[in-house]
This record gives C-alpha cells, structure tokens and sequence, in this order.
C-alpha cells in the first residue's frame, strides 16, 4: 500500500506493559513487607499454596503474551502505510486473513464494507479465544480456594471426632484435659489450611483479574484502531447522480482539518469507551470477589461458632466428671 496521510498510525500498547509490571512490582512489594506473615502461611499447605501460586504465574505470563503479540501486527499495518519505509515486518498472526487478501491482488483502496466486517468479526474472534484461557485460570484459582477451604473443614472435623473418641478412654480428669489440649492442635491445623488457602486463592484471582483486565484493553484499543484504519480503505461506490444545488467548495486544508479532528474525536470516544468497559468490568469482577469472601467469612464464621460449642461441651463434661 502507498503511503496515506490521511490514515491514522495504530499506536503501540506499551502503555499497557507499563502498567501491568508496575501492578506486578506493587504486588512485590507488599510480599517483601509481609513475607514472615505469607510464609507462615504458605506452609500450612506448601502443596496446594504453591499449586495456587504456580497457576499465578503461568497466567500471568499468558497476560503479558497477549499483549505483547500485538506488536508484531501493529507493526505490519502500519508498514503497509509506508511508515516504515526500508524495514521489512514479521508475518502477522491475528490479520493472517487480511494479509492473505492484500497478497491476493486488493490495492489500497480494494476492500469493501463487507470484507472489512468479515476481517474485524474474525480478528475480535481470535482476540476473544486467546483470552479464555486467562479466564479459565482465573477460575481454577477460585475453585483452588475454595477447595482447600473444605479441605481444612474436613480435617477439622475428623480431629474434632478423634479427640472425643480419646475422650472416653475412662482416664482421670487430668489425663483427658490434657489429651484435650493436645488434641485441640490437629482441629486447629485444619482451620489454619481452610484459611490460608482461601487467602491466596482469593489473592492470586484477584492479581491474574487486574492483568486480564490490562490485556483485554489493549486488546480492545487494537482492534478500535484497526477499525479505523481499515474504514479509510473501504472501498466507497460513486455517488448518486442527481440535480441538487452544488455545495460551496471547502478549502483543501480546512477539510483536511474537519478530517483529523473527526478521527481524533473518534479515537477519544473509542478510548473513553474501551475505558468505561474496563472500569465496569473491574468493578463487576470486584462484587463477585466481595460476594465470595462474604459467603467464606459467613462459612468460617459458623465453623469457629461450632468449634467452640463443642469445646463448651467438651469442657462441661470434663467439669461434670
């Protein structure tokens, strides 16, 4: 294609690389400040933590490759208008399908309304499929969380029995107390792993959500631009013939003018759109987790209140003995 000046350059999504190693480094941080507490933590269940922790961070490194993958395409669309002149770019992936159909003969000007459509629905479908991966894990971290939530309920449960069942040895009072107190370790341990890992499920969701959110906005901020670019080579029909009045004639710079502050104004109400999405979508994935914690803080609640009527009950018989 020749070069067309008229045609806005697709703008690189560095900002958004930018802003998801900062997130990470601030993530960082708040470990490094927290590290005895998380560590402690981590080897109630060092198994199912560091299972949690190691699906972190391949998500997340699926993340970053989404966004990075897009520069190889904006670097081919803009050198098909000239903007880099004496480079030869990498193959794209995504726009596979509109290279296929510039090689195949269409010139700069040869796409029509309905190829361009077609091209954007199959480019917002790849998009989409290389996001659900990133989806799924976030997912899987929940169902981890929550997995190891029941995992300590039930090892609470079999300890609980345990220590009654030692309980009716027929020892005197001051062996079964101690038996009590000893006992009372193996329920606690359980809750301890209940605890944590719904910690660092909940966490490691709510990390792999924000870098989500970064890659579907540059993602979403590539295919507005791209639908741009492609508009300005639709290939338009000539106009009607019809006996109307002639329109006064524009100056050449003052259309050119109308022109770029049309697309500027376009390009604010996509990025303001593409942002209001995101926000919405943050704050949705917010109330689900807020939802969920309260469901686990309710559960773990009912679960400390049912211990400690055990112990109650636990103790009232010792005494009565």
């Amino acid at each position: 294609m020749a070069t067309d000046p008229d045609i806005p350059l697709l703008t690189s999504p560095r900002i958004f690389l930018v802003g998801m190693a900062a997130f990470l480094a601030l993530v960082g941080f708040v470990v490094l400040i927290l590290w005895q507490q998380i560590q402690f933590a981590f080897h109630a269940n060092p198994g199912l933590n560091g299972l949690i922790l190691g699906v972190l961070v391949i998500g997340s490194l699926f993340a970053f490759r989404q966004v990075i993958r897009l520069f190889r395409e904006i670097r081919w669309v803009n050198s098909l208008t000239g903007a880099d002149v004496g480079r030869v770019p990498t193959a794209p992936v995504l726009l596979a399908p509109m290279a296929a159909m510039l090689h195949a003969g269409a010139g700069a000007r040869g796409l029509s309304t309905g190829t361009t459509r077609a091209i954007l629905d199959s480019i917002a479908t790849r998009l989409d499929e290389g996001r659900e991966l990133n989806r799924y894990l976030i997912g899987l971290l929940v169902f981890l969380g929550l997995l190891g939530t029941f995992w300590g309920l039930l090892e609470t449960v079999h300890s609980i029995s345990g220590v009654i069942d030692s309980m009716k040895t027929g020892a005197d009072t001051s062996t079964m107390f101690d038996d009590l107190k000893s006992g009372l370790s193996a329920p606690i341990a359980g809750m301890s792993i209940s605890f944590t890992s719904s910690l660092f499920g909940l966490a490691s969701s709510l990390i792999l959500g924000f870098l989500d959110l970064q890659a579907g906005q540059a993602q979403n901020r590539f295919y507005t631009e791209l639908e741009e670019f492609l508009a300005g080579h639709v290939e338009t029909a000539p106009p009607p013939v019809a006996v109307v009045a002639q329109p006064v004639a524009v100056p050449a710079a003052a259309a050119g003018s109308q022109a770029a502050a049309q697309i500027e104004h376009q390009r604010n109400a996509a990025a303001i759109a593409s942002l209001a999405e995101g926000i919405q979508a943050l704050v949705g994935h917010m109330r689900a987790e807020q939802q969920q914690i309260r469901g686990w803080v309710d559960a773990q609640a009912q679960q400390q209140e049912d211990i400690s009527k055990l112990l109650r009950r636990l103790l009232d018989e010792l005494g009565a003995r």
